[in-house]
């Protein structure tokens, strides 16, 4: 009798995160940084650049923009990335406090998200993001350490938060 030839599993997806920059991640919202803004400049007598309307925070309607903090525990790597979500209702702000490095996962807005639609960015520590309204992401990815957000986000009536499984899993890594 011959025997069948054991199934192999393929490894998982390996996504190594890129460098965010305003223009990569314009399909997912804003970075919110003050680097090249547009809109800048000086308030308080000279002494203060203010660097202007760095993010289009949507509250949706009927709700109201509230801020928060987050303080996200630190992520080995590789990173097994199973689950997205999302935020029907409002857009979703986070500006790191800490002042370190952190993973964003994204996907575009809609359908629920395949592992092909996956994309990875390495933010400094400098560097906020606005996930717009709809638009599938991974929850807070802190690296290294503790890490503390500022979160502008939506509250009010309705549904606001859809979690999916991903069909298989994707690993996060970094080209450091």
């Amino acid at each position: 009798m011959n025997a069948l030839p054991a199934a192999t599993e393929s490894p998982p997806r390996t996504l190594v995160a890129q460098p965010l920059t305003p223009d990569a991640f314009a399909p997912f919202g804003d970075v919110i940084e003050a680097g090249d803004a547009v809109r800048q400049f000086p308030i308080n007598g000279g002494n203060t650049t203010r660097y202007h309307d760095l993010a289009k925070i949507d509250p949706g309607p009927d709700g109201h923009a509230i801020v928060s903090i987050f303080r996200g525990e630190p992520r080995a790597l590789p990173f097994p990335i199973e689950m997205m979500e999302r935020h029907p209702l409002g857009s979703q702000a986070f500006v790191p406090m800490s002042g370190r490095e952190y993973l964003v996962v994204v996907a575009p807005a809609g359908d629920p998200p395949s592992p092909e639609d996956l994309r990875v960015f390495i933010a400094r520590g400098d560097q906020g993001v606005n996930y717009a309204r709809g638009v599938w992401h991974h929850p807070l990815l802190a690296l290294d350490t503790v890490c503390d957000f500022v979160v502008i986000d939506r509250a009010g009536n309705g549904h606001n938060c859809d979690e999916v499984m991903l069909a298989e899993t994707v690993l996060i890594d970094l080209d450091r």
